[in-house]
């Protein structure tokens, strides 16, 4: 017997199907709640509302369970690298070897960016934030890509996905070397996706590069771990422009920008930009634990606890080594990295953070990692927009695929009632 709920309305009762997902998440289908009843529900942020039906991601919060079309991130983290991850999250499976190799090959055939591109870039002054720059040239590729994907054609679709996952990095590379006024490459179609990634941010002119198998190690890793988080606010935002039928490069432009928010892809920023804060106070750790603490005081330390992970996030966990190998290995001396540390080991130990489940999170851990590296703090939200590519890819193909209707929320209104107007002589 299916089940079903009932809600009450001014005495009268309604019934809507209660659907159940894979996972045995529980929803109430209330799309007919409004022509049945003419209420509307309420839902600031759609915290309880579930947009779409997808089979992408399964995200348990209480859990700390994260997983990519059923497989675990632990997992995935550890044994596949991030274009097999890609592959996974589009097309729904892990790719064969030949697969991967054809994926790749078809990545690298598009991976040249057309040298009017550099002309809307050079647009741009030094001071442009990386972000907006990232994406103003996202939806530029548009201009040089004017014909609509056809959705209809898994060769189109598979063209336009290949397209975006080359041509990506490239943007994102340019961006951080036209900030430095470097010299712009495309992608070295020699060696691996991070790797040419890498190489494209680094790169001096007249030298040679040296690839870090601990730091190419470490970015992978990054990479996965940001590849989707389910429907947030970025993500959320891909599949509503994409439901009017925007392009995919529109609605990743989309993303981006979406994605750029302090409360959102900026938090690793903000992570070091505390970190400074701290630095320029004197380096006491021990005083800004204290202020955290303190119910009266208006600092917050930033890459601590997760608005969906109520117990510990997984990716932390996975990329606390990783930061911990950089370290290491890079033997990196900088003030706000050992005052990083201090905090690390402040909220893992201390009872008032454990208690309160206040563990370090991704973005404490990426934002230690990409300072390591060399990466200036306002790319850091460029990079996670890398990462998270194909999720956006994954879902935005997936709501043109199931044909989704286009996003139209409601609201309730709050403003003045019917007013007579008042000349204006008599205002």
């Amino acid at each position: 017997m299916s089940k079903v709920a009932t809600i009450e309305i001014e005495g009268k009762k309604y019934e809507f199907p209660v659907v159940v997902g894979t996972e045995n998440e529980l929803a109430i289908d209330i799309k007919q709640l409004r022509g049945q009843s003419g209420a509307i529900t309420l839902d600031p942020g759609y915290k309880n509302t579930g947009a779409c039906e997808s089979a992408i991601t399964f995200l348990d919060g209480e859990k700390g369970i994260l997983r990519y079309r059923g497989y675990s991130i632990e997992e995935l983290a550890e044994k596949a690298d991030f274009l097999e991850v890609c592959y996974l999250l589009i097309f729904g499976e892990l790719p064969s070897k030949s697969q991967l190799q054809k994926f790749n090959t078809d990545i690298l055939d598009q991976s040249i960016v057309n040298e009017d591109m550099k002309t809307v870039l050079n647009g741009f002054p030094e001071s442009a934030h990386p972000m907006g720059v990232l994406s103003s040239l996202t939806s530029a590729l548009t201009a040089f890509n004017p014909k609509s994907v056809n959705v209809e054609s898994e060769e189109d679709m598979y063209r336009a996905i290949v397209k975006i996952l080359a041509k990506f990095p490239v943007l994102a590379a340019w961006t951080l070397r036209r900030k430095n006024n470097q010299t712009l490459y495309n992608k070295d179609t020699n060696i691996g996706y991070v790797e040419s990634l890498l190489k494209m941010m680094f790169q001096k002119e007249g030298k040679n590069y040296k690839q870090n198998k601990t730091v190419v190690n470490a970015l992978d890793k990054l990479l996965i771990l940001h590849a989707d988080h389910e429907q947030n606010c970025s993500t959320s935002t891909v599949r509503i422009v994409g439901s009017s039928h925007a392009g995919l490069f529109a609605s990743i432009s989309a993303g981006v920008s979406a994605l750029w928010g302090p409360l959102h892809g900026g938090a690793n920023q903000a992570v070091i930009e505390m970190l400074e804060e701290i630095k320029a106070d004197g380096g006491d750790t021990s005083k800004f634990i204290a202020k955290a603490k303190d119910k009266e005081d208006p600092f917050r330390l930033m890459g601590f606890g997760h608005r969906v992970y109520k117990n510990f996030d997984p990716r932390a966990k996975i990329i606390k080594k990783a930061a911990d190998e950089v370290l290491g290995q890079l033997g990196v001396e900088d003030p706000i990295l050992e005052i990083a540390k201090g905090l690390e080991k402040a909220a893992l130990e201390d009872q008032y953070f454990v208690e309160r489940k206040l563990y370090p999170n991704v973005d404490f851990y990426s934002g230690i990692i990409y300072r390591a590296m060399g990466i200036p703090t306002e790319m850091f939200t460029v990079m996670f927009a890398v990462g998270r590519l194909p999720g956006w890819i994954a879902q935005w193909r997936e709501m043109r695929m199931r044909k989704e209707p286009i996003g139209r929320p409601r609201q309730v209104y709050i403003g003045e009632t019917h007013r007579k107007f008042k000349d204006i002589e008599n205002r």
